[in-house]
């Protein structure tokens, strides 16, 4: 099941997703753009995104993953980890 569900994690999608939480356009969103220096994100959005992310992949994020997740790879990596774990 892990591979069904890791094959469902598309950075698109996820690029999509967490661009819809910070409402920002999906374009600016790129891999490596810094989440609070590149675009704005302040405590309480990171917190959004992490809950979007939690339900809509069905995973658990530490407090201390949500500190790691400071760009869209960090958070696609950190949520293929976690899909793989489960």
């Amino acid at each position: 099941m892990s591979n069904n569900t890791t094959a469902a994690l598309d950075k698109e999608d996820l690029r999509s997703t967490v661009a819809d939480v910070l409402d920002v356009n999906e374009s600016e969103l790129t891999d490596e753009a810094s989440f609070v220096g590149d675009l704005g994100v302040d405590s309480l959005m990171a917190l959004e995104v992490m809950v979007v992310l939690e339900k809509k992949y069905s995973v658990k994020l530490g407090e201390s993953e949500l500190k790691e997740v400071t760009c869209l790879q960090k958070a696609y990596d950190l949520l293929t980890a976690k899909l793989q774990e489960s």
